[in-house]
């Protein structure tokens, strides 16, 4: 199913825009909603690359813009955090009425705040993830310091943040001074994972000991050593998607709905944006993109990576399933492979590209006698796949066409 562009009403009656991240065999352990950082927005790459990681362990994901924020309806000037925690309640209405109720929910910054104070209202939430948030929702109100006063006295202020103006109203202040975080995390008696960066100059991490403190067992901390507030890495924000999804896996039922995939089945979904392709390969998922050099993500190996991939490996299975049979001592079989040629144009397909050779570095151990290696050297030359690449393979294709419902 990949990546759906959605919208639903919050309980003000604006339209919120989102999106729906299925894994790419449309069978989710469980459903998410991610929460984005103090305004900002669904889009932002920390709050894309967790959910790319989710998705990856299927669990599908949905990431919406708050109300007055990104492509979402509203005023902000009007919001507040009880207005996020409602938002929330509404994404996990639409999700309870279209699919089915979330289990977990993920939280940035004070975002972590509002998916608290929203599982305390949302009997089918399982688990809750925090990331770099406040243990107060009040300590937003440092970003709001040098025109606090102004706030105070004038009832609004134009606030700088991130670069961007925002105009905040003291009724925004008067919500965040009003919020009981420790209270509600007493009562809420529900699994969470507190992440957080020691290096956090924006929540310091003095935030995550007071959170996890408050909160009841089974509880859980890891650190986020060397990231920054916004996980502006995306090697950050890969750690963090993945620690959650393995974390959750102690909280959600580990059955995947339908029937278990053949071995031999393969699918992939590339989604209207970019290169990045989920590929499910029998009971196991992974990605392939292209690399920056060529404007993608680089969230995956590249087709011909995987097709090296394909190629070196079987070579190494089938050198040490050849071993075995005719009892020869090998104990490893490490190869090295490369495509010669330029990149952009295998990519491109150009005509005037050079020719390629596909270059294979065998190496084994411990060394074996020259009859020994002779024959392991004619059982390489039969690997499957390579047979494959080299043979004239038909390739059958059958094209469909989806339409949506008018």
């Amino acid at each position: 199913m990949g990546m759906q562009k959605i919208t639903f009403t919050n309980r003000e009656g604006y339209t919120l825009a989102a999106r729906l991240e299925h894994p790419a065999d449309g069978k989710p352990r469980a459903y998410a909603i991610l929460a984005h950082v103090f305004t900002g927005n669904k889009n932002l790459s920390a709050t894309r690359y967790i959910a790319r990681c989710l998705t990856q362990h299927s669990i599908a994901v949905l990431r919406f813009d708050f109300a007055g924020l990104g492509e979402s309806e509203g005023d902000f000037a009007e919001t507040n955090f009880s207005s996020n925690v409602s938002d929330l309640l509404a994404a996990a209405e639409y999700l309870a009425e279209h699919y089915e109720p979330p289990q977990l929910l993920v939280g940035h910054s004070l975002g972590g705040a509002s998916v608290i104070f929203a599982a305390a209202q949302l009997p089918s939430i399982r688990a809750i993830a925090t990331i770099g948030t406040p243990s107060e929702p009040e300590h937003v109100m440092h970003l709001l310091a040098e025109r606090l006063e102004d706030i105070e006295e004038c009832g609004k202020a134009t606030v700088n943040i991130g670069g961007r103006s925002f105009t905040i109203k003291k009724q925004f202040v008067d919500d965040l001074r009003n919020k009981d975080m420790y209270g509600v995390l007493r009562e809420l008696k529900k699994p969470i994972l507190v992440m957080h960066s020691p290096q956090d100059s924006i929540v310091e991490i003095d935030n995550a000991a007071q959170i996890y403190k408050a909160a009841y067992h089974p509880k859980s901390f890891i650190s986020l050593d060397g990231a920054d507030h916004m996980l502006s890495s995306k090697k950050d924000a890969h750690y963090v998607g993945n620690m959650v999804a393995s974390w959750l896996s102690r909280y959600i039922d580990e059955s995947v709905p339908g029937d278990a995939a053949p071995q031999d089945y393969l699918s992939a979904h590339l989604g209207p944006d970019g290169y990045t392709t989920e590929i499910i390969a029998g009971s196991h998922a992974l990605l392939a993109d292209e690399s920056g050099k060529v404007g993608a993500e680089d969230f995956g190996p590249s087709p011909f990576q995987l097709l090296l991939a394909a190629l070196s490996s079987s070579t190494a299975m089938y050198i040490q399933h050849h071993a075995r049979l005719q009892s020869i001592p090998l104990e490893h079989v490490h190869i090295n492979s490369s495509l010669d040629g330029c990149y952009e144009d295998r990519l491109q397909g150009s005509k005037d590209q050079a020719p390629e050779y596909l270059r294979m570095s065998i190496t084994l151990s411990p060394p074996l006698e020259v009859e020994q290696l002779t024959s392991l050297k004619d059982a390489a030359m039969r690997c499957p796949v390579a047979r494959s690449i080299s043979s004239d393979t038909i390739i059958k294709r059958s094209w469909e066409m989806t339409i949506d419902d008018l």
